[in-house]
C-alpha cells in the first residue's frame, strides 16, 4: 500500500481493496453508499470518527478530509493495510475453490473493528438481514447523538427503554451484553488475548451469543483470523466443496478465507447467468 497527502485528502494505491466488496459484505454495518462524482463512495464511522472514502476510475482511493495522523493512527489499521493480501490470496489459491473465490472477489479485506461495537452489531444480526441490521444500529446511534454508546451507557437501558430500536428479542441480549461488559464479568480486551477455545467460551457467557456470533466477534472485532463463522452459506460451501474438512494450510487464516468463500457462494447464481 502506497499513499500520499494531497491538500486535505489521503490518496492511496492498493490493488487488494474494493470498497463495495469490503464495506458492504456484512462484516460492518455503519457504512452507507453515498452519491458522488466518483464511481464508488462510502461514508461511515469507526470509533465514532467519521470517514468519507472514494474509489476512483484509475483504482486509487481517496480518504477525504483526513489528516495523515488520523490515517496512520485509525484507518491504516482499520482497513488492515499492514496485511499482505496478495500473499494471502496466493496461499489460498493452492485450493481450487478458494482460488476461484479469491479471483471473484479479490478486493475483500478484513476490517479491524472495535470489539464492543462488533459484539452488539452481531447480536443484532441474529436472524436478520443487512438493511434491517443497519437500521437498528442507526437508531441506536441516533439515540446517543450520533455516537455508538459505551457499555456503561447501554447498561442503564432495559428492554422497555430499548423499544425505540425495534430489535425484538435481541433487546434482552443487548442488555445482558451491556451489563456483563460494564461490570467486568466479560472483559473484551482479555478475551481477545485468550486461547481461541477459551475466548469462545468467555464470549458465550453472554445471553444470545452462540457459536456464530462468538466467531464473528472473534474474527471481525478481535482480528482472530483463525475464527471461522458458519452460516447457511458457509455450511453449503463446506458440504459441497470440503466434505473431508477445510484445507489445513488455510486454517491459520480461515476467517479471511471464509470472507472470500462467503461472497463467492452468495453470488454464484448471478455469476453464472
Amino acid at each position: 500500500m502506497d499513499y500520499h497527502v494531497k491538500s486535505n485528502d489521503i490518496i492511496i494505491s492498493e490493488k487488494d481493496l474494493d470498497l463495495d466488496e469490503t464495506l458492504d459484505c456484512g462484516q460492518a454495518f455503519r457504512w452507507k453508499k453515498a452519491v458522488s462524482e466518483y464511481p464508488c463512495t462510502y461514508e461511515g464511522k469507526f470509533l465514532n470518527t467519521f470517514l468519507k472514502v472514494s474509489q476512483t476510475k484509475n483504482g486509487e482511493f481517496i480518504f477525504h478530509d483526513t489528516t495523515e495522523k488520523d490515517f496512520l493512527n485509525i484507518w491504516y489499521d482499520y482497513f488492515d493495510f499492514g496485511t499482505d493480501y496478495t500473499e494471502l490470496k496466493k496461499q489460498f489459491s493452492e485450493d481450487e475453490t478458494l482460488s476461484k473465490a479469491c479471483e471473484f472477489a479479490g478486493g475483500i479485506r478484513l476490517l479491524r473493528q472495535n470489539s464492543w461495537e462488533c459484539l452488539v452489531s452481531f447480536i443484532i444480526s441474529q436472524n436478520n438481514n443487512i438493511p434491517r441490521i443497519k437500521a437498528i444500529i442507526d437508531r441506536l446511534c441516533e439515540h446517543y447523538g450520533g455516537l455508538f454508546p459505551s457499555p456503561e451507557q447501554l447498561s442503564q437501558e432495559n428492554t422497555d427503554s430499548l423499544s425505540y430500536l425495534r430489535s425484538g428479542f435481541r433487546a434482552k441480549y443487548i442488555c445482558d451484553a451491556s451489563n456483563k461488559t460494564a461490570d467486568g464479568t466479560v472483559n473484551l480486551s482479555e478475551i481477545a488475548e485468550m486461547p481461541i477455545d477459551d475466548a469462545r467460551s468467555a464470549l458465550r457467557q453472554i445471553s444470545g451469543v452462540g457459536p456464530k456470533v462468538s466467531e464473528c466477534v472473534l474474527l471481525f472485532g478481535m482480528h482472530r483470523t483463525e475464527a471461522f463463522p458458519i452460516d447457511v452459506w458457509i455450511k453449503r460451501v463446506l458440504e459441497e466443496y470440503y466434505p473431508n474438512g477445510f484445507p489445513t494450510f488455510a486454517k491459520e487464516n480461515a476467517g479471511i478465507a471464509q470472507q472470500y468463500l462467503f461472497h463467492y457462494i452468495r453470488n454464484l447464481p448471478a455469476k453464472s447467468e
